[in-house]
Parts: C-alpha cells; structure tokens; sequence
C-alpha cells in the first residue's frame, strides 16, 4: 500500500525503506542545504509504506547517531516524530539548515569525504571551495558561542521543569544542554534559562489603536527564559477573551484570537529573537489587535515565499532544544504553518532588523464589545431615569404629609422591605423627605413630606 503522503523524492525529501548506515550522510546533506528537509524511514522510493520494526528504539539510535556522529553539533536541529499510518509504523526526521555550516561526518572531519550537500534527490560530496567558503562565512557570533558576563549561574527553575517532564538534570547537564562555549564557561543562551539573569519581556495594552494612552505594562521576566514564556502565555490567555458571533444560522462562542495560533505567534518570537542583541521580544495589545515584535529578520539567502513554506531554521538551537524537550515546542517547522491556518501571510512584516506579526482581533469582536458596553450603557441609564421617575413622583405626592403604606400603594409596590431599603430610607437619607415624628422614627403614626413642606 502506498503512503498517503507520497511524492517523489527531491532537494527537501528523502525517503528510506530502512534504517541504514547513510543515515548521517543525508542528515548532513540536509543540514548543509539552505532550508533543510523531511527523510521517513519506513517508505520505499516508490512510496510503498513497509513500516518500522521496534519504532521506540529506532528513535533512541536514530538521535545517537545524530547527535555523537556529526559535527558541529546538531543539537536543536532535528527532531524525530513517530507516525503510524495503515497498521504500520514508520519515523519522520525533520532536519533544519545549520547556522554553522559546513557540517560533517565526525570520522571524515571537513572534507569532501565528510562533507555532503543536497543536489536534486541526491546528496553529493562538497567541493573543497564550497567547504572553504562556508567555513569563513559560519556564524560564530550566536547565544551559544557568546560566553555568559555573568558565570555565578544557578539552574533550580530549569531542574523543576525537566524534572515535572521525568528527566533529571545530573552535574554534566550545562554541557549536556550546550549551555557552556568550547571553553567551558556558561554561554548566553545558559544566561537566559538561568533563575536570575537581565532579560525582561514586555506586554503592553494600550486604551485605543495607537501607542498613545498606554494602560497596562507588564513585565516578565529576570528569571529563567521558559517561565517567561509561561507566564506571557498565560497573560495572553486570559486577555484573550471569549465573544459571542451571531451568524445567519446560529450563534458562536469564539475567542478574539485563535488559541492554536496565538501560541506558536507567542514561541517563535520567543525561541527565534535574536537575543545576542540583548533585546528580548515585546507583545502589545491594542483595541482592535495583537502585535508580536522580535529582533532579527528572514534567513540569509530566503525569500518570504520560502520563509512562509515553513522550512526551520533555527536561530538558538540551545533554546529549540530545551523547548522541545519541554513540549513547550511540538515539532520543528510546525509554527509557521499553524499560525497561517487562520491567519494570511500579510500579518507579516518585515524589515532588516525586525519581524513583527500583526494577528488582528476576529471579526465582530470589535461589535460585540461595542453592543455590550452600548446594551450596559442603555440599561444604566433606563435604571436610572425609573429611580428619579419613582422620586419625582413620591416628592409629588409628599407635597402633603403620608404615611410608608399611603405612598407605597401610590407607587403600587407590594414588598414593604424592598420599598424601605431601595426607595424610603436613601430619600431619607439624601434629605429628600422628612418625617413628622423626628424623634420616633419608628412610630406607627409616622408620616413623611418633602423637605420643603413644613
């Protein structure tokens, strides 16, 4: 039976019957290639799905092999998603361009014997100009190789969330996580997840559409960079209220922004900004919409054509890393695509330094707040306007002395409780009406006037 997701292979896509000793070679291939690629272990090439024997232990080797038999590190660039399709299991490894290329075969080291590029549907060895040429360009200036101001770190917040995710974190744990440059000390990307560090994320919500009366300002942050992201979720959350949409053929409930997409908006500034600029993300809320604000800008060498075909590349892998061992990420290359599920490409947009994602608040949201401050606003004033109605017509009435029963039959009120509490006593009160029997307030020949009878 075939796959349901079958194409041929290509520049993005590889597919393998099984697990085999090329596994690295594609990986680098990918990893060398501008916007990384797909392989599934458990197809053929003509998209008969065979399936995987043991998928449990076929991800446990395939992530060795991975992470001990490539360098530079891969760590944060790949992940590894069991599926099942038709009774039979088979592995998607969703790989990501490096940001520190060339990558290589450990045992080759950077040659074109280690080296691999992806051409077509095949992965060819590198020319020794290429390898040369990639090699003087690799970043270097990343939160992984900029080493921490600050090495006096501590870690509990961190140990709490992996531990609540049943690992546990043992001493070698910072160079395990990549938290530490080639020279040992604590990098930048160790620096944000610690419990105390200088990174602040803002959340802002201004009265109207402009930056003009600003109404709230929180700030999240100073610890480590995961309860951050949590706690601007959780703000997000609740500002995301609930509404009410009447359509032709039934009524709705539905938020003012879309959850799922909400969410992945929220990460991707997070996981992607370019903190080696010391500038964190900022979320502000307006009337009518959300704007996300990260640093950085589109890949070298994409298109925004490319940027929103969803091809990951990561600009921390230390923090895709740990975000994805918490959940907190599902699957590499899944943002973008969840978020234009309801959202168009133009709430992008882009310059040399920034990307900001306008996600504005759906449609009749804006309505439904204006019909329900307008509804409270009319019932207010009707309330009103029946109070001074029923205390204009008692001082009408009080023009001559009357007793509680006299004017609550006039008024035609049957709970004497409710007429004493809500009418008679604030009139009394306010100076409004006068009794007869000043002092014996509760006689029961009491009557009252309006003050200026006498």
């Amino acid at each position: 039976m075939k796959f349901s997701g079958y194409r041929a292979e290509d520049q993005h896509l590889e597919l393998k019957r099984q697990l085999n000793d090329k596994l690295e070679k594609e990986v680098v291939a990918f990893l060398n290639s501008r916007d990384g690629g797909v392989m599934i272990i458990g197809v053929a090439d003509d998209g008969e799905l065979v399936g995987v024997d043991d998928v449990d232990l076929q991800q446990l080797k395939i992530k060795d092999r991975l992470k001990q038999n490539i360098a530079p590190s891969t760590m944060g660039l790949f992940d590894v998603v069991l599926l099942q399709e038709q009774g039979k299991a088979f592995v998607k490894v969703i790989v990501a361009s490096g940001s520190e290329k060339p990558y290589y075969l450990g045992k080759m080291g950077m040659s074109s014997k280690g080296c691999f590029i992806r051409v077509g549907s095949a992965s060819e060895p590198m020319p020794s100009d290429m390898i040369e040429d990639l090699f003087s360009k690799r970043v270097r200036n990343s939160i992984g190789n900029i080493a921490s101001r600050y090495q006096d770190l501590s870690f509990e917040q961190l140990k709490i969330y992996y531990h609540e995710h049943s690992y546990s974190l043992n001493e070698q744990f910072a160079k395990n996580l990549e938290l530490t440059t080639k020279g040992g000390e604590y990098n930048y990307a160790a620096y944000l997840l610690a419990d105390r560090n200088g990174c602040s994320i803002k959340v802002g919500k201004y009265r109207g559409t402009d930056r003009v009366d600003l109404i709230e300002n929180e700030e999240y942050g100073y610890c480590c960079l995961v309860k951050a992201t949590k706690a601007v979720l959780d703000k997000l959350n609740i500002e995301n209220r609930t509404f009410t949409k009447i359509t032709a053929k039934e009524r709705l409930e539905q938020k003012m922004l879309e959850p799922v997409a909400l969410r992945e908006a929220v990460i991707n500034a997070i996981v992607h900004n370019d903190f080696s600029r010391e500038v964190p993300p900022k979320f502000e809320l307006f009337s009518d919409r959300l704007e996300i604000t990260s640093v950085g800008s589109i890949p070298a060498g994409f298109t925004q054509e490319e940027f929103f075909m969803g091809y990951s590349v990561p600009q921390n892998k230390e923090l895709m890393r740990i975000f994805r061992d918490l959940d907190i990420v599902e699957q590499m290359g899944s943002g973008i695509n969840r978020i234009l599920k309801s959202y168009p490409h133009s709430i992008y947009h882009f310059s040399p330094n920034f990307i900001r994602v306008i996600m504005p608040f759906s449609e009749g949201f804006i309505e439904s707040q204006s019909s329900t401050a307008q509804a409270t606003a009319q019932a207010t004033a009707q309330a009103t306007a029946q109070a001074m109605s029923i205390e204009a017509q008692v001082l009408i009435f009080c023009q001559t002395p009357r007793t509680r029963a006299e004017i609550q039959d006039f008024l035609g009120l049957k709970h004497r409780e409710h007429f004493r509490k809500t009418i008679l006593n604030p009139m009394i009160e306010a100076g409004k009406l006068r009794l007869t029997l000043p002092d014996k307030p509760t006689s029961p020949k009491q009557k009252f006037y309006a003050e200026d009878q006498q």
